[in-house]
């Protein structure tokens, strides 16, 4: 059971950092440090879809349900929704450097704001 929980806490984990990848650059709007984090968090996620690497975070979740029995992902909620945002089914190389390329597009974007607004003139 303790495994269940843990392979799902870090499925939780690694859908933040996602999250945190593909619009963490938002928060930069706010916190004039978050680039230290964010920038290096956007460097992975580029590398891993442009890659085909495989997360660290995926080995440990599939490991710690193995341990807890699981062959299969439950109808939890974590298991019915979370997982196809994680893990589509249809993830091809191409799909990756697509991916690839919409998390620096839209970081690009975000950022060009933010050093816009940091840079004007008040």
């Amino acid at each position: 059971m303790t495994s269940s929980w843990l392979a799902d806490l870090v499925l939780l984990v690694h859908l933040l950092f996602i999250v945190f990848a593909v619009g963490g650059g938002v928060l930069a709007l706010h916190w004039r440090w978050m680039p230290w984090l964010h920038l290096p968090a956007l460097a992975w996620g580029a590398t891993v879809e442009f890659t085909g690497w495989i997360c660290p975070l995926t080995p440990l979740e599939n490991a710690l349900r193995r341990a807890a029995g699981a062959a299969t992902y439950s109808e939890t909620f974590i298991g019915r929704y979370l997982m196809p945002v994680i893990y589509p089914g249809e993830l091809t190389r191409e799909l990756q450097w697509a991916l690839g390329v919409l998390l620096l597009v839209i970081n690009g974007v975000i950022y060009a704001v933010v050093w816009r607004r940091r840079t004007r003139p008040k």
